[in-house]
């Protein structure tokens, strides 16, 4: 069979203060993250906002710490797959690339040739599949395949969600019913699942199926769980002006507690690590939202980490896609029907849908000017005293 590999797929985090600024920068320089219709616009954009945004982040990252958990976590879920698979008699070398920081994915690529692995099982760390997340890591690594002919010859296999897997809905099931039963009167505790959101425009125009694969998710993680309580599925961690997924976190708070829940059991859905949007985003900020709107009792179910049952599930994952046909990444947005991923489709004169959707993004792009001017004080209307 030859030496095996897996490559874990991750967001990557900051690991000090120091960091933050280059972070952001990698992020919004995704144009994945931000779509535009000029490429040569994305450094210069993504500079602006991560300069605009530097310090903010950096007082976040302070409240827990001065740095990001992820990289720690995902080397801890490196470790502890290693060994579920050696377990199962599978001995397989496990890398990490992160898409927006250190250990980058193309580290982990450099380090697959080195070792000579013959055989790679491609893991992202999200259950769910979003253009925004896994589908730019495979972005990416399609890049790099195409460009490095010494790749070829590696035999590879793609996964590109598995939110469906009866231990990853076991494990999620377990971590929420152990804190229930923590509560005081555990049956009238509302679940409150948050789920990273994304634009509406990469679900309505880009075909993203993320949105369909949460909502399926929560239902089958509350199916699994077989628990009476009622339950609510909201998006966080928006930006810029465009519209995203809603219903919007702390909105959603808000309804409930004008509709009398005082019990709230908030579930990480879509992250598998505790990192900022975790520990800083809901433990402090929708924590002081829900206690504002009136919320007596806030918790929150810890995220799945090396949990031993979704341990063991991912071992068995990375074993049966081992045993199965391989999907490569060329095959992924043909296996979500309709994705399109970057580059953008071309410009069509007309009254046409992409006519519609290029104009909604140039008026995009005149409003973060606008916001950008603003925040900093500088550009063309503050130099002929508009502003």
């Amino acid at each position: 069979m030859g030496r095996v590999g897996v490559l874990l797929l991750n967001l990557g985090g900051p690991d000090q203060l120091e960091d933050v600024r280059p972070f952001l920068f990698n992020l919004f320089s995704d144009p994945e993250i931000i779509r535009l219709p000029f490429p040569w616009l994305q450094k210069p954009l993504a500079w602006l906002i991560s300069s605009s945004r530097a310090n903010k982040s950096q007082e976040n990252y302070k409240q827990i710490g001065g740095g990001s958990p992820l990289r720690r976590i995902t080397e801890e879920q490196a470790d502890a797959l290693r060994n579920a698979l050696k377990e199962k008699g599978e001995d397989a070398q496990i890398y990490i690339g992160m898409r927006y920081w250190h250990p980058f994915t193309e580290e982990a690529v450099a380090r697959i040739k080195r070792d000579g692995i013959d055989r790679l099982v491609i893991l992202p760390l999200y259950p769910q599949f979003s253009i925004s997340t896994s589908g730019s890591s495979f972005r990416l690594l399609e890049q790099l395949w195409q460009e490095d002919p010494a790749l070829h010859g590696i035999d590879y296999t793609v996964i590109a969600s598995w939110y469906k897997r009866s231990g990853y809905l076991k494990a999620m099931a377990d971590l929420i019913a152990k804190e229930l039963d923590q509560l005081e009167n555990p049956d009238q505790a509302h679940i409150f699942f948050s789920a990273h959101g994304v634009p509406v425009s990469y679900v309505e125009e880009a075909g993203d199926p993320y949105q369909q694969e949460i909502e399926e998710c929560v239902e089958l993680i509350m199916r699994t769980l077989n628990h009476p309580n009622p339950h609510t599925l909201a998006y966080q961690s928006r930006v810029g002006p465009v519209e995203w997924l809603k219903p919007y976190t702390e909105e959603a708070i808000g309804d409930l507690a004008k509709q009398g829940v005082e019990d709230l059991l908030v579930v990480p859905i879509s992250f598998v690590s505790e990192h900022i949007e975790t520990l800083q985003e809901i433990d402090i900020e929708y924590r002081e939202v829900a206690e504002e709107a009136g919320i007596e009792h806030f918790h929150r179910v810890p995220a799945l980490n090396t949990h031993p049952v979704f341990i063991d599930d991912l071992a068995d994952l990375v074993i049966s896609a081992m045993n199965s046909p391989s999907l490569k990444l060329a095959e992924v947005t043909q296996m979500k029907k309709r994705v399109k991923m970057y580059p953008q489709e071309r410009w069509e004169w007309g009254m046409t849908t992409t006519a519609e959707v290029w104009n909604g993004r140039i008026a995009m792009l005149g409003f973060l000017a606008l916001l950008i001017e603003l925040i900093s004080g500088h550009g063309p209307l503050h130099f002929v005293g508009l502003l």
